[in-house]
């Protein structure tokens, strides 16, 4: 995208890139590729990918970045990432609070364009990212779409307390869910293009595969890399697949 688009984009400041994230605990993180790579190792994947997502966020024109965890889990990150960005704590338990507590806090009665994100998506180019929020100046919602039936991002101007509700977050009817739930609020609704995260064995084989051909878009995922890729190239296909 060109950078005047992103400017003009951006140009009231009204944006906010929320990463939902979680303290790196061993058996807390990526816990489907428990079943592929040491514990160790997996949790020092997830603090890799988390501190990438915060650098890929903050090099958005414009945007404000924040992270929103559980409760028990902000001290802990406060720790890891010092002030790099604001971390809030959510109302609630699970990943649909999250998602109410982000637009709660963030969008509330000043209707800011709000992107909540996940925290192993840092490989993503940062175009599809100002595309969510240029998408969110004429619509009432833009979600970005896994492969595997989830969303790797939601974004609103408002609260919506029950969009989220029932909708099987986690699961492969979530994306399908959540914009039924959309129609049925009325809400209008557009899709970016569909990615992946970093969920199972299959995912971290193709990131490793993107980052050796571009290791500058995850540097510390790609160090990560450089200790356990030998292990990543040998796993079998679909590898942790619930």
């Amino acid at each position: 995208m060109a950078s005047s688009n992103r400017n003009t984009a951006h140009r009231d400041q009204d944006c906010t890139l929320v990463i939902m994230a979680k303290a790196p605990r061993p058996g807390m993180v990526k816990t489907r590729l428990r079943r592929s790579l040491p514990s160790p190792a997996v949790t020092a994947l997830y603090g890799c990918l988390l501190h990438d997502t915060v650098t890929l966020a903050k090099s958005l024109n414009g945007v404000k970045v924040a992270i929103v965890c559980p409760a028990s889990d902000r001290d802990e990150l406060e720790r890891l990432l010092g002030n790099a960005v604001e971390i809030v704590a959510q109302t609630g338990e699970g990943l649909a609070a999250g998602l109410i507590s982000v637009f709660g806090h963030f969008a509330g009665a000043v209707r800011r364009r709000v992107i909540a994100f996940n925290s192993d998506s840092p490989h993503l180019l940062p175009s599809v990212l100002d595309s969510a929020f240029q998408a969110l100046a004429t619509c009432d919602l833009v979600v970005g779409p896994t492969y595997d039936g989830g969303y790797y991002l939601v974004g609103a101007k408002a609260v919506h307390p029950t969009l989220f509700e029932n909708d099987g977050l986690g699961t492969a009817s979530a994306l399908d869910r959540l914009l039924t739930r959309a129609r049925d609020l009325e809400l209008s609704a557009v899709l970016t293009e569909p990615f992946y995260d970093i969920d199972v064995a299959d995912d971290l084989i193709r990131l490793a595969r993107e980052l050796r051909l571009a290791p500058a878009r995850a540097p510390r995922t790609a160090a990560w890399f450089a200790v356990w890729g030998p292990t990543v190239v040998k796993l079998p296909p679909r590898a942790g697949e619930v």
